[in-house]
């Protein structure tokens, strides 16, 4: 009566073993996926998620700047928040890395890496940095941030808010201002970011700040531009009030408005396209920060840069971040779906390299 009962233990013990096997291979596999190899963030590495495209020719920029080293598994107990941000940005990264891959939306998520686009970037040598201007997305406080940092001023609140956007006096140097030589080696070395929000509340705030309160006192915007605007795209030509946010959309939406681009200049930064600003698909930026979890994504930068030690990102007001659906469907509601589809259409690149659902009222 023996024999039933050592093989009983025998099963249990077999049973324990394969228990303690399976628990090692998932505690394996949650290490590999949560703390992927930094040079993970470079172009050559493969997606994460495998998918049916067509591959298409690598442009990307190698990202030699490997990962900082708190974000690296120490074997320590980690607390929630620090193992979701790098996922969070990896998983960004997988994203915009497959839209670029995405032959049917090339003409929507490439671009040249022009003297527009260098001229966006400003550079940190002193810590290796470069910061993509993405207008309306809060840069003045990554400006400030920069600043600091190239020792222009010893802190953010020293400095005065009309030196903050005057390029000759804030000490931050435009990308285009070096050579082809010394521009390829920082785009290679340096840690690259800019920050994104929801495109069509963007171009609320662009809409905004330009053309109705204009806190900065930029009359062009008022006394050139809406006028240029108003008499192509207004469709009643009586009124006399000026410009609405339809004739903005309208404008926006042609595609035809390069001609008008043309006139304006560069001060069409603030309403042109994520990928005509920064050239993502070209440029293999290390981080890109999103507007509405600013909370979470500013000290993220910061320590992924190296740089949290030195500065602060400025305290943000609450809730100013939140995306505001309301806000966005109040200003939308009295806008053709014509109008509307043109404008998607034009910034369809920006809403799937990032991320943004295309708004509940153009699905409706």
């Amino acid at each position: 009566w023996l024999m039933p009962d050592n093989m009983h233990h025998q099963w249990l013990l077999l049973a324990a073993c394969f228990w303690v096997i399976f628990m090692f291979m998932v505690a394996s596999k949650f290490i590999t996926l949560t703390f992927k190899d930094p040079d993970g963030y470079g172009a050559k590495q493969e997606p994460l998620v495998l998918t049916a495209v067509t591959k298409v020719e690598e442009v990307h920029v190698p990202e030699e700047k490997r990962w900082p080293e708190e974000f690296q598994p120490t074997g320590k107990a980690f607390s929630g928040n620090l193992i979701r941000q790098p996922l969070v940005h990896m998983e960004r990264l997988e994203l915009l890395r497959n839209v670029c891959r995405d032959t049917a939306l090339r003409n929507l998520s490439h671009t040249a890496v022009s003297k527009f686009v260098l001229d966006r970037i400003f550079v940190c040598d002193k810590h290796k940095i470069l910061f993509c201007q993405t207008p309306k997305v809060g840069n003045t406080q990554w400006k400030k941030v920069l600043i600091v940092l190239n020792g222009a001023f010893s802190s953010i609140e020293e400095i005065p808010e009309n030196i903050v956007h005057d390029h000759e006096k804030n000490g931050l140097p435009r990308l285009s201002s070096f050579s082809d030589s010394e521009i390829k080696k920082r785009l290679n070395l340096y840690f690259k970011f800019f920050i994104v929000r929801d495109p069509f509340e963007r171009l609320i705030s662009a809409f905004k700040d330009k053309f109705v309160h204009n806190p900065r006192f930029e009359p062009w915007y008022r006394h050139e531009i809406a006028p240029g605007i108003i008499r192509k795209y207004r469709k009643n030509r009586t009124e006399t009030k000026g410009l609405q946010f339809e004739d903005f959309v309208r404008y926006l939406g042609d595609p035809n408005h390069r001609w008008l681009d043309v006139q304006f200049g560069d001060h069409i930064i603030h309403w042109v396209t994520y990928v005509e600003l920064c050239a993502p698909c070209e440029i293999a930026y290390s981080v890109i920060g999103h507007h509405e979890t600013l909370e979470d994504d500013a000290p993220y930068i910061l320590k992924a840069a190296g740089i949290d030690h030195l500065v602060s990102y400025p305290t943000i007001p609450p809730g100013i971040t939140v995306y505001n659906k309301t806000k966005v469907e109040r200003y939308f509601s009295g806008i053709s779906k014509r109008d509307i589809r043109r404008l998607y259409a034009r910034f369809e690149g920006d809403f799937k390299l990032f991320g943004y659902r295309e708004p509940d009222f153009l699905l409706n």
